[in-house]
């Protein structure tokens, strides 16, 4: 016998007789002179295991038979008949053979098959494999977020990851009857890396439906690799049909760039793209655009330019930059080609860039900030506020040594300038601002007293020439003359204490607390001599003499459950509700990283389940210091955040009633409304209504905003004007985006005023385990600017990507 190896024969036949062979295994343990130790030390080292039902000996030469299992390092080898060299570690095998293991969990099956335990090369002939799933006794599951099958007539695998598949098919489906397939000639698969097909034709449950010269196919966990991105087609009524495509290019690890061009039939092209980079994990850039080459429709052009960056970094020293900046050619444009309605119809375009440092309790920043707003369609009907260069310097309210006085202090040097139709400062101008803060805290059995006096004293290199008409579109000219303005603010905030109840009896499971805090605030400014000469830029600039006090009550209710509450594990479709905010920018490609898995917090045993604020201010002096002009919006700091409308129209003593409402019972459904009643007019002047709740796989959701405006506002020619607003929003879905089969949603929002849909979209979605389809109409009707009807689509294959023009961040779910 060699000495190198020891046979471990298995029979036991102790008290009961088997009705199955013995099983016979053997461990071979390579020799020093072996051809196969010179591959390397790792080959030297590693042990191979045989487990056969028979098992037959001739020198170096093993002939197994019946569940025949080589185990090789973190591969096993099985078959029914398998002849193995120990000398040169060549396997030849027929019947049902399997080649499993590794740590991607490769898995080929084939009918034939001559391999090489050292240098990992083999031929296999009818193949069946997979990679990246674990096959754990009968069941099969999941161990990477990209499962890749393929079959072949022949397979060669040269080396640890590398096979090369001959008339073969590849696919993400589930075998033996997978939903779509790549067929192809050749097929070279890099484990953990990517598929490159070659000479392949694309089908659909068998039916072939595209040919494309070359491919590739993710293996890996976290594909990126440069190449051309799958071609979307389109439909629109004013657009006509769409084409478009683009590249994908990886340009290192932590930057790419992905560009292309859409074609439309009845517009023309409207390229675009998005560049990324992450230098570190405390920096980031992303900017993409969009333009549309628009060649019009009867004459009109509408076409223009979006483009959007946001970036961010951290700096030594305590030392933050922060860049978030958009671009935007004309309002026209953005009505016209933005396919999300609340981006659409948004008529502001916000830009800032800023570096701050935080030491202690300072603050410094050096910032540039454009503001723009869009009043109309008109071409130059635009308001564009710019500060560039600015300064600021603040402290955190702090107690001054060891009196009980607390103070802060904030300072500004900025250039400014502003421009509208018909009106325009100087290029840039200069606003000097000093604002020292003192107060004095107080508390006292419960009771809190906050007194503040606040100094401040603004310098502007120009001021305003008030115009003499009444039009709202007469500003007046800009002077190059000096301008100080000097204010004295004095206020207290009086708050007792909370009057609080809880309730002995339980209701819904849950006891209950009722939590009642009033507050009172006086203000007095002084001063402020000459409002209507000061340039307005931002909040800075609406300061005035007020005399006010305001007085509010909030009611809280709050719930703790008796017993544990269940953890919420998110169902339905949280993204598709009434209220939320547009997206920024244009996402114009699908991001292949896998989604996290959605995670099911506790909930708290203690919420907060009705909020209930009741606000109202008193004006001793209802004309600001005489700075209040009848017939016109005017807006002070005392109105701007108090109420739904910020401006005041005329004189007055008592503000409109403030009510803020919040319901919230649990994480599945939200209540807000938000009402201004006027008691002067004996009407609301705002009412904003949201609803949102979700019960399984259903999500509902409506609202209502309803507007009127003052009306003693003038128009430019002088004639009072009304304007009233009444919009409805309902949403309804059911499902969500990984569900398997159906799920659908729609929403809906309608213009009661006007009595039409100023938008509506349906979107109706399949999936299967390896690909899924959505379909999506969509209605826009925005005046005269648009009148479309959409027609879109999105095939997706996973981990392949997505063919049409239905982008994620533009779908209801």
């Amino acid at each position: 016998m060699d000495s190198r190896t020891r046979l471990l024969i298995t029979a036991s036949l102790v008290c009961h007789l088997l009705l199955i062979p013995p099983l016979v295994t053997s461990q071979l343990l390579p020799s020093p002179s072996s051809p196969s130790s010179s591959a390397g030390v790792q080959e030297a080292t590693q042990a191979v295991t045989i487990r056969a039902q028979h098992q037959e000996r001739d020198g170096a030469i093993y002939r197994l038979r019946g569940n025949v299992a080589i185990d090789y390092g973190t591969y096993r080898f099985s078959g029914d008949e398998v002849v193995y060299n120990s000398e040169t570690r060549a396997i030849d095998a027929e019947g049902h053979l399997v080649l499993e293991g590794g740590p991607n969990d490769e898995y080929v099956e084939a009918v034939r098959a001559s391999y090489n335990l050292g240098s990992e090369d083999g031929r296999f002939e009818q193949v069946t494999g997979t990679i990246g799933l674990k096959r754990p006794r009968s069941r099969n599951f999941l161990n990477s977020s990209q499962p890749f099958y393929f079959t072949g007539r022949m397979v060669e695998k040269r080396g640890p990851d590398h096979y090369i598949v001959y008339d073969g098919t590849v696919t993400t489906c589930d075998l033996p009857h997978p939903k779509w397939r790549f067929y192809s000639h050749k097929v070279v698969v890099e484990v953990g890396g990517n598929a490159n097909i070659y000479n392949t034709n694309f089908r659909l449950s068998g039916v072939p439906v595209l040919y494309l010269p070359f491919a590739t196919h993710p293996v890996q966990k976290q594909p990126r690799q440069s190449g051309f991105l799958i071609p979307n087609i389109g439909r629109s009524s004013t657009r006509g049909y769409t084409f478009g495509e683009s590249f994908f290019w990886k340009i290192n690890r932590s930057m790419d760039l992905h560009a292309g061009a859409e074609y439309f039939s009845r517009r023309g092209w409207a390229p675009g793209g998005e560049f990324r980079a992450r230098p570190s994990e405390s920096s980031f850039a992303d900017l993409t655009f969009f333009s549309v080459l628009d060649r019009g429709i009867n004459g009109v052009k509408q076409g223009g330019t979006e483009a959007h960056l946001s970036s961010e970094g951290a700096f030594a020293h305590n030392f933050r930059g922060v860049a978030d900046i958009d671009y935007l050619s004309s309002y026209v444009f953005r009505l016209a080609f933005s396919d999300v309605f609340a981006q659409a119809v948004n008529s502001e375009v916000k830009s800032e860039a800023f570096l701050s440092n935080t030491s202690g309790s300072f603050f410094l920043n050096a910032s540039t900030r454009r503001y723009q707003d869009f009043q109309s369609t008109t071409a130059g009907d635009v308001i564009t506020i710019l500060h560039a260069p600015g300064f600021e310097v603040a402290s955190l309210d702090r107690r001054l040594g060891s009196t009980p006085l607390h103070g802060s202090i904030e300072a500004a040097a900025e250039g400014l300038s502003r421009s509208e139709p018909s009106f325009s400062t100087a290029p840039l101008i200069g606003r000097f601002d000093l604002n020292p803060v003192f107060s004095l805290p107080l508390f006292l059995k419960g009771w809190t007293v906050y007194p503040l006096l606040s100094l401040r004293d603004t310098i502007y290199t120009q001021q305003l020439v008030p115009a003499s008409g009444v039009a709202l579109t007469d500003v007046g000219t800009a002077i190059s003359r000096t301008l100080n303005r000097n204010s004295l603010e004095g206020s207290i905030e009086l708050r007792p204490p909370a009057l609080d109840r809880v309730f002995g009896r339980t209701f819904l499971g849950r006891r209950w607390k009722h939590v009642v805090e009033p507050r009172i605030v006086y203000s007095y400014v002084t001063g402020v001599e000459n409002f209507a000469h000061i340039l307005r830029f931002d909040e800075r600039d609406i300061l005035t003499d007020d005399n006010e006090v305001e007085y509010a009550v909030v009611n809280r209710f709050y719930a703790k459950a008796v017993h544990p509450l269940p953890a919420t594990c998110p169902e339905g479709m949280p993204a598709l509700l009434v209220g939320a905010a547009p997206p920024v920018g244009r996402l114009l490609w699908e991001r292949t990283e896998a989604n996290p898995e959605p995670s099911c917090p506790p909930q708290p045993a203690t919420r907060e389940v009705v909020t209930w604020e009741l606000a109202q201010k008193y004006f001793f002096d209802p004309t600001f210091g005489g700075t209040l002009v009848p017939g016109r919006r005017n807006v002070f700091t005392s109105t701007v955040d108090l109420t739904g409308i910020a401006f005041l129209t005329g004189p007055r003593r008592l503000s409109p009633l403030v009510s803020r409402l919040r319901v919230l019972t649990s994480p599945r459904n939200d209540l807000e409304w938000d009402t201004d009643y006027d008691f002067q007019a004996g009407r609301l002047n705002t009412s904003t209504l949201l609803f949102n709740h979700y019960f399984g796989l259903f999500t509902v959701g409506a609202g209502n905003a309803f507007l009127h405006v003052p009306g003693q506002t003038l128009t430019a020619t002088g004639v009072p004007a009304e304007e009233k607003f009444n919009q409805y929003r309902a949403v309804l879905g059911y499902g969500s985006a990984s569900k398997r089969q159906f799920s659908g949603a729609f929403n809906l929002g309608f213009d009661a005023r006007l009595s039409q849909v100023q938008y509506g979209s349906m979107q109706l979605a399949y999936n299967w385990d390896c690909c899924g389809v959505n379909l999506e109409y969509r209605r826009f009707a925005l005046a005269s600017v648009r009148n479309e009807n959409q027609f879109r689509f999105t095939f997706a294959l996973a981990n392949v990507g997505a063919f049409g023009n239905l982008r994620r961040g533009e779908r209801l779910f």
